[in-house]
């Protein structure tokens, strides 16, 4: 086993994340996810509404080069006012 764990990088990793269903909310995760994974195209991301319209979920494929990387996009992403939850 290497020090980056089981996986290996660079690799392709999906992040779903959650917030409520309004512009600013999917404006701020692509602010972030830039940030820690510049030049992520904009075909990476998918977005789905809930049931209820009150929320939406974005899953973006980000091309992972580190643990650290991934770690600190998940930080950023779970401090943001917006984000309710990121898996």
């Amino acid at each position: 086993m290497s020090d980056e764990g089981i996986m290996q990088f660079p690799c392709r990793f999906p992040l779903k994340v959650m917030g409520p269903a309004v512009p600013e909310f999917s404006e701020r995760v692509a602010e972030i996810v830039e940030r820690h994974a510049p030049g992520t195209p904009d075909d990476a991301y998918s977005r789905r509404p809930s049931s209820g319209g009150r929320y939406l979920a974005i899953t973006v494929v980000v091309e992972a080069r580190s643990q650290a990387q991934l770690d600190a996009l998940y930080r950023e992403l779970n401090a943001c006012e917006l984000v309710t939850m990121v898996l």
